[in-house]
């Protein structure tokens, strides 16, 4: 259902709508489901294409830092839309939290009337399951059609035409190295491209990962015309993966080494034990003993970027295998044994380069020593997603390449230290410059942060702060006075680092 239709409905106009951000996002943007929450950490429990409803009271207390990640976090997770009611709570949206919605491409919508959100959700989302259910009987019967076709002996030429010609669609068949397997075109011809549906100019293009027994065979690229329902094209896609994974498997059946690497990356992603990865490993070709690193990526667009992302690992490492699982994208990258952490730096650097969507998030997670540890390094990756929004601090490269290894005392602390007992070491330790800034509003802590993690070098703290040297020592001076004095050369340094670290965590 397009977003546009969604909000002429009477239930969301009872709520007297304004768009606030992103108008040129709404056109065509489709809504999967309507939501409410106010969980400000709801992003990674959302599968994208939502339309989410906030009543705004937890924003209306939240620090202005929070407002703008929690904006960033639902533009990374694929949300379709944001709604914020105003009212006695929340008087108005935060000038930075429309900022941020502009500049990723959320639509955000102020709700200037009291509704009902039950209400809401109740008839959309029914209306929305009555056209998921027609959406998904229109796409088996295409999937059928394809299949009959294929049991006739059609080749993959003729099984993609049955496809392009029941959706209105040109349709292109391209292996992970960028080969095209397969095309036709919705006029019966053979090619897919820019205007091959029937000459008109291409309005949306669909892709969909078609594996072979677990391992990725092709990418399925359906171009549609101006007029075609997007949600339709895609829904046909996805049934028609089974029907083009046999037509693939007739034509070029996966070896025994891509189906292990596919379980390999199965059971990393599942947290599976360290005998089962290291038999999987060897199988797949990785050396069992040999050191590896795990990379995840968080983006709406995961299945798209693992052929590239295969590309980076193959010109970077000595082995890998991807996997992708909805909204994420894992890999395990498997390093030499000399110069091992030059080559995971190398490859961080190298990832930075890849060419995500606005709030997608990268993570290597740290270096495992041998194949056993692949689902630990996952797993740390994934943690240091979760934990970097949080922190502020900036990741590595144009693309926010975040490595693990920069966040190994927040990691520590979320496994392995009761929360009370964080937020209790931090108030002991930074009491006084805590409530220096909320008092005064001041930047003390940000300030001590970007001073610790330059080593003490007050030069190049002020350089990344923007600020005079002679206004940094006044800041400093300010804090060794709250805080007992210079720590340089004393017990102190490491614990008033180490609750730095601490106080952005929950």
């Amino acid at each position: 259902m397009l977003l546009e239709d969604v909000l002429k409905h009477r239930t969301v106009q009872a709520a007297d709508p304004l768009l606030r951000a992103a108008p040129d996002s709404v056109p065509g943007r489709q809504v999967r489901w309507v939501h409410s929450s106010e969980v400000l950490d709801i992003a990674p429990l959302l599968r994208g294409g939502e339309l989410l409803l906030s009543g705004g009271q937890a924003l209306a207390t939240a620090s202005d830092k929070r407002q703008v990640d929690y904006v960033r976090e639902l533009a990374g997770r694929g949300v379709a839309a944001l709604a914020i009611e105003t009212g006695p709570t929340l008087p108005d949206i935060p000038e930075s939290m429309l900022i941020a919605a502009e500049s990723n491409g959320l639509p955000l919508f102020e709700l200037r009337k009291v509704a009902p959100f039950v209400g809401i959700m109740q008839e959309i989302n029914s209306i929305l399951v009555g056209q998921s259910v027609e959406l998904l009987q229109r796409g088996d019967e295409i999937s059928h059609a394809m299949a009959a076709e294929l049991a006739h002996g059609g080749g993959l030429d003729e099984v993609l035409a049955v496809l392009a010609g029941q959706t209105g669609t040109s349709v292109r068949l391209v292996s992970p190295a960028g080969l095209t397997l397969g095309s036709a075109g919705a006029d019966g011809g053979g090619s897919a491209g820019g205007t091959g549906t029937g000459g008109l100019a291409t309005a949306s293009t669909t892709a969909v990962d078609v594996p072979v027994r677990g391992v990725l065979a092709a990418r399925l690229e359906l171009e549609a015309p101006e007029g075609i329902d997007p949600a339709f094209v895609r829904v046909a896609g996805e049934r028609s993966v089974d029907i083009l994974g046999l037509a693939l498997l007739q034509r070029m059946p996966p070896g025994l080494k891509e189906l292990a690497g596919a379980e390999l990356m199965r059971a990393v992603h599942s947290g599976a034990q360290p005998w089962r990865l290291e038999q999987l490993g060897a199988a797949a070709g990785f050396a069992v003993d040999g050191p590896v690193a795990a990379v995840m990526i968080r983006s709406a667009a995961s299945g798209r970027l693992r052929p590239a992302l295969d590309r980076i690992l193959a010109d970077s490492v000595p082995h890998a295998a991807s996997y992708a699982d909805k909204l994420e994208l894992i890999a395990l990258a498997g390093l030499p044994p000399e110069g091992t952490r030059a080559a995971r730096a190398s490859l961080i650097e190298v990832l930075g380069n890849l060419d995500v969507p606005e709030g997608s998030a990268i993570a290597v997670g740290p270096l495992g020593q041998g194949v056993g540890e692949a689902a630990w390094s996952m797993a740390e990756a994934r943690r240091t997603l979760d934990l970097a929004p949080r922190t502020g601090r900036a990741a590595s490269g144009p693309r926010q390449v975040r490595d693990a290894d920069a966040f190994s005392a927040e990691r520590l602390a979320a496994e392995s230290i009761d929360g009370g007992a964080r937020r209790d070491f931090v108030r002991r330790t930074l009491g006084p410059v805590l409530e220096h800034d909320e008092q005064r509003n001041s930047q003390l802590l940000h300030t001590l942060t970007v001073w610790l993690d330059s080593g003490c070098n007050t030069a190049q703290a002020a350089r990344e702060l923007h600020l005079e040297r002679q206004s940094m020592y006044h800041r400093l001076q300010r804090i060794f006075d709250l805080c007992g004095g210079d720590p340089r050369g004393t017990g102190r340094l490491a614990g008033l680092h180490l609750a730095t670290r601490l106080a952005p965590l929950p």
